[in-house]
Protein backbone atom coordinates (compact mmCIF):
# COMPACT_ATOMS: atom_id res chain seq x y z
CA UNK A 1 0.00 0.00 0.00
CA UNK A 2 1.29 3.46 -0.90
CA UNK A 3 2.11 5.72 2.07
CA UNK A 4 1.33 9.40 1.49
CA UNK A 5 2.97 12.49 2.88
CA UNK A 6 0.77 15.09 4.55
CA UNK A 7 0.96 17.30 1.45
CA UNK A 8 0.06 14.42 -0.87
CA UNK A 9 -2.95 13.58 1.29
CA UNK A 10 -4.15 17.19 0.99
CA UNK A 11 -3.63 17.14 -2.78
CA UNK A 12 -5.70 13.98 -3.15
CA UNK A 13 -8.38 14.96 -0.65
CA UNK A 14 -8.87 18.61 -1.53
CA UNK A 15 -8.60 18.53 -5.32
CA UNK A 16 -10.63 15.56 -6.55
CA UNK A 17 -13.18 18.09 -7.77
CA UNK A 18 -13.56 21.83 -8.43
CA UNK A 19 -10.22 21.97 -10.24
CA UNK A 20 -9.43 25.61 -11.11
CA UNK A 21 -10.50 26.69 -14.59
CA UNK A 22 -7.88 29.42 -14.82
CA UNK A 23 -4.80 29.70 -17.06
CA UNK A 24 -2.39 28.63 -14.27
CA UNK A 25 -4.41 26.15 -12.15
CA UNK A 26 -1.39 24.56 -10.48
CA UNK A 27 -0.19 27.98 -9.28
CA UNK A 28 -3.58 28.53 -7.65
CA UNK A 29 -3.48 25.10 -5.97
CA UNK A 30 0.14 25.52 -4.84
CA UNK A 31 -0.67 28.83 -3.19
CA UNK A 32 -3.65 27.26 -1.43
CA UNK A 33 -1.48 24.41 -0.15
CA UNK A 34 1.40 26.67 0.84
CA UNK A 35 3.94 25.22 -1.57
CA UNK A 36 5.51 26.04 -4.93
CA UNK A 37 4.29 25.11 -8.40
CA UNK A 38 7.46 23.10 -8.96
CA UNK A 39 6.95 21.12 -5.75
CA UNK A 40 3.27 20.51 -6.50
CA UNK A 41 3.97 19.25 -10.03
CA UNK A 42 6.74 17.02 -8.70
CA UNK A 43 4.33 15.45 -6.20
CA UNK A 44 1.64 14.97 -8.86
CA UNK A 45 4.12 13.26 -11.20
CA UNK A 46 5.26 11.03 -8.34
CA UNK A 47 1.67 10.09 -7.48
CA UNK A 48 1.03 9.22 -11.11
CA UNK A 49 4.23 7.18 -11.44
CA UNK A 50 3.43 5.16 -8.32
CA UNK A 51 -0.11 4.45 -9.55
CA UNK A 52 -1.82 6.34 -6.74
CA UNK A 53 -3.23 8.96 -9.09
CA UNK A 54 -4.58 8.00 -12.50
CA UNK A 55 -4.53 11.51 -13.92
CA UNK A 56 -5.65 15.07 -13.44
CA UNK A 57 -8.67 15.34 -15.67
CA UNK A 58 -12.40 15.10 -16.07
CA UNK A 59 -15.17 12.55 -15.76
CA UNK A 60 -18.29 12.86 -17.88
CA UNK A 61 -21.88 11.98 -17.18
CA UNK A 62 -22.67 8.63 -18.84
CA UNK A 63 -24.44 8.62 -22.20
CA UNK A 64 -24.05 12.33 -22.85
CA UNK A 65 -21.00 12.64 -25.12
CA UNK A 66 -20.85 8.91 -25.82
CA UNK A 67 -22.47 5.57 -25.01
CA UNK A 68 -21.54 3.06 -22.34
CA UNK A 69 -22.62 -0.15 -20.69
CA UNK A 70 -21.63 -2.41 -17.81
CA UNK A 71 -21.06 -5.92 -19.11
CA UNK A 72 -19.99 -9.30 -17.82
CA UNK A 73 -18.69 -12.63 -19.02
CA UNK A 74 -18.84 -16.04 -17.37
CA UNK A 75 -15.27 -17.21 -17.81
CA UNK A 76 -13.86 -20.62 -16.82
CA UNK A 77 -11.07 -20.26 -14.28
CA UNK A 78 -8.48 -21.60 -16.67
CA UNK A 79 -9.32 -18.94 -19.29
CA UNK A 80 -9.44 -15.84 -17.07
CA UNK A 81 -6.03 -14.47 -18.08
CA UNK A 82 -6.64 -15.07 -21.79
CA UNK A 83 -10.12 -13.55 -21.82
CA UNK A 84 -9.12 -10.58 -19.67
CA UNK A 85 -6.40 -9.79 -22.18
CA UNK A 86 -8.89 -9.92 -25.07
CA UNK A 87 -11.33 -7.65 -23.22
CA UNK A 88 -8.62 -5.23 -22.14
CA UNK A 89 -7.31 -4.92 -25.70
CA UNK A 90 -10.50 -3.11 -26.69
CA UNK A 91 -9.79 0.63 -26.49
CA UNK A 92 -13.36 1.30 -25.42
CA UNK A 93 -13.06 -0.90 -22.33
CA UNK A 94 -12.01 1.42 -19.53
CA UNK A 95 -12.62 -0.73 -16.45
CA UNK A 96 -12.21 -4.49 -16.12
CA UNK A 97 -12.45 -6.50 -12.89
CA UNK A 98 -12.57 -10.14 -11.81
CA UNK A 99 -15.38 -10.59 -9.27
CA UNK A 100 -16.69 -13.42 -7.09
CA UNK A 101 -19.68 -14.69 -9.11
CA UNK A 102 -20.56 -17.05 -11.96
CA UNK A 103 -20.55 -13.92 -14.12
CA UNK A 104 -17.01 -13.22 -13.02
CA UNK A 105 -15.31 -10.87 -15.50
CA UNK A 106 -17.00 -7.45 -15.39
CA UNK A 107 -16.11 -4.50 -17.57
CA UNK A 108 -17.32 -1.07 -18.61
CA UNK A 109 -17.38 -0.53 -22.37
CA UNK A 110 -17.54 3.00 -23.76
CA UNK A 111 -17.79 4.34 -27.31
CA UNK A 112 -18.62 7.53 -29.22
CA UNK A 113 -22.02 6.15 -30.25
CA UNK A 114 -24.34 3.15 -29.95
CA UNK A 115 -23.12 1.51 -33.17
CA UNK A 116 -19.48 1.58 -32.06
CA UNK A 117 -20.46 0.21 -28.66
CA UNK A 118 -22.37 -2.68 -30.23
CA UNK A 119 -19.38 -3.49 -32.44
CA UNK A 120 -17.08 -3.52 -29.41
CA UNK A 121 -19.30 -6.04 -27.58
CA UNK A 122 -19.69 -8.14 -30.74
CA UNK A 123 -15.89 -8.34 -31.17
CA UNK A 124 -15.50 -9.50 -27.57
CA UNK A 125 -18.12 -12.21 -28.08
CA UNK A 126 -16.50 -13.36 -31.32
CA UNK A 127 -12.93 -13.38 -29.98
CA UNK A 128 -13.77 -15.07 -26.68
CA UNK A 129 -16.57 -17.37 -27.82
CA UNK A 130 -18.49 -16.30 -24.71
CA UNK A 131 -21.83 -14.56 -24.28
CA UNK A 132 -21.65 -10.92 -23.20
CA UNK A 133 -24.20 -9.89 -20.59
CA UNK A 134 -24.79 -6.19 -21.29
CA UNK A 135 -26.55 -4.11 -18.63
CA UNK A 136 -27.00 -0.53 -19.88
CA UNK A 137 -27.64 2.27 -17.40
CA UNK A 138 -31.27 3.23 -16.81
CA UNK A 139 -30.89 5.76 -14.01
CA UNK A 140 -27.96 7.07 -11.99
CA UNK A 141 -28.38 7.96 -8.33
CA UNK A 142 -24.68 8.62 -7.68
CA UNK A 143 -21.87 8.06 -10.20
CA UNK A 144 -19.11 10.06 -8.52
CA UNK A 145 -16.21 7.95 -7.23
CA UNK A 146 -14.34 11.01 -5.99
CA UNK A 147 -14.62 10.19 -2.31
CA UNK A 148 -12.29 11.62 0.30
CA UNK A 149 -9.52 9.60 1.94
CA UNK A 150 -10.36 11.25 5.25
CA UNK A 151 -13.63 12.69 6.49
CA UNK A 152 -17.15 12.49 5.03
CA UNK A 153 -17.81 11.30 1.51
CA UNK A 154 -19.56 13.32 -1.16
CA UNK A 155 -22.59 12.23 -3.17
CA UNK A 156 -23.04 13.81 -6.57
CA UNK A 157 -26.53 15.20 -7.06
CA UNK A 158 -28.13 14.08 -10.33
CA UNK A 159 -31.48 15.72 -9.78
CA UNK A 160 -31.10 17.90 -12.88
CA UNK A 161 -30.67 16.41 -16.34
CA UNK A 162 -27.64 17.28 -18.44
CA UNK A 163 -28.16 20.00 -21.04
CA UNK A 164 -27.06 18.29 -24.25
CA UNK A 165 -27.97 21.32 -26.37
CA UNK A 166 -24.65 22.99 -25.48
CA UNK A 167 -22.43 20.32 -27.06
CA UNK A 168 -20.16 21.84 -29.69
CA UNK A 169 -18.09 20.32 -32.51
CA UNK A 170 -14.82 20.20 -30.54
CA UNK A 171 -16.24 19.05 -27.20
CA UNK A 172 -15.79 15.32 -27.71
CA UNK A 173 -12.11 15.71 -28.59
CA UNK A 174 -11.64 18.06 -25.63
CA UNK A 175 -13.30 15.80 -23.08
CA UNK A 176 -11.49 12.77 -24.50
CA UNK A 177 -8.20 14.56 -23.89
CA UNK A 178 -9.27 15.22 -20.31
CA UNK A 179 -10.26 11.60 -19.70
CA UNK A 180 -6.70 10.79 -20.75
CA UNK A 181 -5.23 13.48 -18.54
CA UNK A 182 -4.30 17.15 -18.30
CA UNK A 183 -0.63 17.94 -19.05
CA UNK A 184 1.28 18.38 -15.79
CA UNK A 185 2.84 21.73 -16.62
CA UNK A 186 2.32 25.34 -15.60
CA UNK A 187 -0.20 26.27 -18.34
CA UNK A 188 -1.91 22.94 -19.07
CA UNK A 189 -4.95 24.35 -20.85
CA UNK A 190 -2.77 26.25 -23.31
CA UNK A 191 -0.80 23.08 -24.04
CA UNK A 192 -4.00 21.10 -24.43
CA UNK A 193 -5.36 23.72 -26.80
CA UNK A 194 -2.24 23.52 -28.99
CA UNK A 195 -2.83 19.81 -29.45
CA UNK A 196 -6.50 20.29 -30.31
CA UNK A 197 -6.30 23.43 -32.44
CA UNK A 198 -7.95 25.59 -29.77
CA UNK A 199 -6.86 28.68 -27.88
CA UNK A 200 -6.38 28.59 -24.12
CA UNK A 201 -9.41 30.86 -23.67
CA UNK A 202 -11.53 28.58 -25.87
CA UNK A 203 -10.54 25.50 -23.87
CA UNK A 204 -11.42 27.18 -20.58
CA UNK A 205 -14.73 28.51 -21.89
CA UNK A 206 -15.82 25.13 -23.24
CA UNK A 207 -14.93 23.45 -19.93
CA UNK A 208 -17.01 26.00 -18.04
CA UNK A 209 -19.95 25.47 -20.40
CA UNK A 210 -19.76 21.65 -20.15
CA UNK A 211 -19.50 21.80 -16.37
CA UNK A 212 -22.45 24.17 -16.00
CA UNK A 213 -24.45 21.92 -18.35
CA UNK A 214 -23.73 18.96 -16.01
CA UNK A 215 -21.97 17.02 -18.78
CA UNK A 216 -18.60 17.15 -17.03
CA UNK A 217 -19.43 15.78 -13.59
CA UNK A 218 -16.05 16.23 -11.98
CA UNK A 219 -12.79 17.98 -12.83
CA UNK A 220 -9.77 17.24 -10.68
CA UNK A 221 -7.41 14.58 -9.40
CA UNK A 222 -8.56 11.05 -10.28
CA UNK A 223 -7.42 8.80 -7.43
CA UNK A 224 -6.72 5.07 -7.61
CA UNK A 225 -8.19 4.13 -4.26
CA UNK A 226 -7.05 0.49 -4.44
CA UNK A 227 -3.42 1.65 -4.27
CA UNK A 228 -4.24 3.42 -1.00
CA UNK A 229 -5.74 0.42 0.77
CA UNK A 230 -9.35 0.27 -0.47
CA UNK A 231 -9.03 -3.32 -1.69
CA UNK A 232 -12.14 -4.98 -0.23
CA UNK A 233 -14.53 -3.50 -2.74
CA UNK A 234 -17.94 -5.00 -3.32
CA UNK A 235 -20.48 -4.51 -6.05
CA UNK A 236 -23.86 -5.21 -4.47
CA UNK A 237 -26.89 -5.85 -6.67
CA UNK A 238 -30.44 -5.74 -5.36
CA UNK A 239 -33.55 -7.56 -6.60
CA UNK A 240 -36.39 -5.10 -6.14
CA UNK A 241 -39.67 -4.45 -7.94
CA UNK A 242 -39.60 -1.38 -10.17
CA UNK A 243 -41.81 0.66 -7.84
CA UNK A 244 -39.29 0.34 -4.98
CA UNK A 245 -36.09 1.14 -6.90
CA UNK A 246 -36.20 4.94 -6.71
CA UNK A 247 -36.69 5.07 -2.93
CA UNK A 248 -34.04 2.40 -2.39
CA UNK A 249 -31.55 4.18 -4.65
CA UNK A 250 -32.02 7.49 -2.88
CA UNK A 251 -31.58 5.78 0.50
CA UNK A 252 -28.35 4.07 -0.59
CA UNK A 253 -26.93 7.39 -1.81
CA UNK A 254 -27.40 8.81 1.69
CA UNK A 255 -25.47 5.95 3.30
CA UNK A 256 -21.91 7.17 4.05
CA UNK A 257 -20.32 3.84 3.08
CA UNK A 258 -21.89 3.60 -0.37
CA UNK A 259 -19.76 5.16 -3.11
CA UNK A 260 -21.83 4.53 -6.27
CA UNK A 261 -25.47 3.71 -6.95
CA UNK A 262 -27.41 3.24 -10.18
CA UNK A 263 -30.21 1.27 -11.83
CA UNK A 264 -29.51 -0.95 -14.85
CA UNK A 265 -31.72 -2.95 -17.17
CA UNK A 266 -32.98 -6.38 -16.16
CA UNK A 267 -32.19 -9.49 -18.21
CA UNK A 268 -34.94 -11.89 -17.14
CA UNK A 269 -33.55 -15.33 -16.43
CA UNK A 270 -29.98 -14.05 -16.56
CA UNK A 271 -29.85 -10.94 -14.38
CA UNK A 272 -32.76 -9.99 -12.16
CA UNK A 273 -31.00 -7.53 -9.84
CA UNK A 274 -31.42 -4.08 -11.42
CA UNK A 275 -30.21 -1.84 -8.56
CA UNK A 276 -26.43 -1.65 -8.15
CA UNK A 277 -24.27 -0.01 -5.54
CA UNK A 278 -20.55 -0.05 -4.75
CA UNK A 279 -18.96 -0.30 -1.33
CA UNK A 280 -15.28 0.61 -1.10
CA UNK A 281 -13.65 -0.59 2.10
CA UNK A 282 -10.25 -1.49 3.50
CA UNK A 283 -11.32 -4.90 4.80
CA UNK A 284 -13.99 -7.46 3.98
CA UNK A 285 -15.44 -7.17 7.46
CA UNK A 286 -15.75 -3.40 7.04
CA UNK A 287 -17.55 -3.85 3.73
CA UNK A 288 -19.87 -6.46 5.21
CA UNK A 289 -20.69 -4.11 8.09
CA UNK A 290 -21.60 -1.32 5.67
CA UNK A 291 -23.76 -3.74 3.69
CA UNK A 292 -25.56 -4.95 6.81
CA UNK A 293 -26.38 -1.36 7.75
CA UNK A 294 -27.61 -0.64 4.21
CA UNK A 295 -29.74 -3.78 4.05
CA UNK A 296 -31.41 -2.80 7.34
CA UNK A 297 -32.74 0.48 5.93
CA UNK A 298 -36.55 0.49 5.56
CA UNK A 299 -36.34 1.16 1.81
CA UNK A 300 -34.43 -2.13 1.35
CA UNK A 301 -36.38 -4.26 3.79
CA UNK A 302 -36.67 -7.84 2.57
CA UNK A 303 -34.75 -7.22 -0.65
CA UNK A 304 -32.65 -10.07 -1.97
CA UNK A 305 -29.12 -9.11 -2.89
CA UNK A 306 -25.87 -10.46 -4.26
CA UNK A 307 -22.39 -9.41 -3.15
CA UNK A 308 -19.65 -9.51 -5.78
CA UNK A 309 -16.29 -8.74 -4.19
CA UNK A 310 -13.58 -7.66 -6.59
CA UNK A 311 -10.68 -10.09 -6.78
CA UNK A 312 -8.44 -8.40 -9.31
CA UNK A 313 -8.31 -5.21 -11.36
CA UNK A 314 -7.20 -5.76 -14.95
CA UNK A 315 -7.77 -2.30 -16.41
CA UNK A 316 -8.72 1.17 -15.20
CA UNK A 317 -8.54 4.09 -17.62
CA UNK A 318 -10.67 7.02 -18.79
CA UNK A 319 -13.75 6.51 -20.94
CA UNK A 320 -13.69 6.70 -24.74
CA UNK A 321 -16.08 9.40 -25.95
CA UNK A 322 -14.30 10.28 -29.20
CA UNK A 323 -12.72 8.21 -31.94
CA UNK A 324 -8.97 7.72 -31.48
CA UNK A 325 -6.77 10.62 -32.49
CA UNK A 326 -3.65 12.31 -31.20
CA UNK A 327 -4.65 14.11 -28.00
CA UNK A 328 -3.08 14.87 -24.65
CA UNK A 329 -1.46 11.98 -22.87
Amino acid sequence: MTVLTALETRILDDWQRDFPLVPRPFKHIAETLGTTVEDLLSHLKHLQTTGTMARVGATCRPNTLGKSTLAALSVPDWRVEEVAQIVGAERGVNHSYLREHDWNLWFVATAPDAADLAQCLARIEERTGLEVLSLPLKRAFNIDLGFRLEGPRHALSLEEAADLSVIGPKDRALTQALTNGLPLQERPYARLGERLGMSEDEVLERLRVLTEARIITRMGVIVRHRALGWRSNAMVTWDLPDDRIEAAGRALVRHPGVTLCYERVRRPGKWDHPLFCMIHAKSRSEAQGILADAAAMPELEGARYQVLFSVRCFKQTGAMVDRPREVAA
